[in-house]
């Protein structure tokens, strides 16, 4: 067996060492997550999408309310404006 490697604590790793907190993810983060990708990837597909009968405003939408749980538990409040922000307008974008 090897020896194991001693790690120097510089200020600065037990700083980071303080900040960081090794923790599980509960079940609503973890459905948080998967939604959030799956809504990232509507997102992503959607401008492909525009040309053919605004189908793309569809996944827009879709994306938009899929990406909404991870971004609110995440608390990236930008992020859930920004996602309102892409609800409201494509919403009214297919209402007119």
């Amino acid at each position: 067996m090897g020896k194991k490697k001693k790690i120097k604590k510089t200020l600065g790793r037990r700083i980071g060492e303080w900040l960081v907190i090794n923790r599980r993810l509960t079940a609503s983060e973890r459905i948080g997550n998967r939604m959030g990708y799956m809504g990232s990837a509507f997102i992503m597909m959607s401008p492909y999408l525009l040309p053919y009968d605004n189908l793309g405003a569809y996944t827009y939408l879709i994306g938009a309310v899929l990406s909404i749980p991870q971004v609110f538990l995440a608390k990236q409040w930008n992020l859930v404006v920004i996602n309102l922000n892409l609800l409201i307008g494509y919403g009214l974008y297919l209402y007119r």
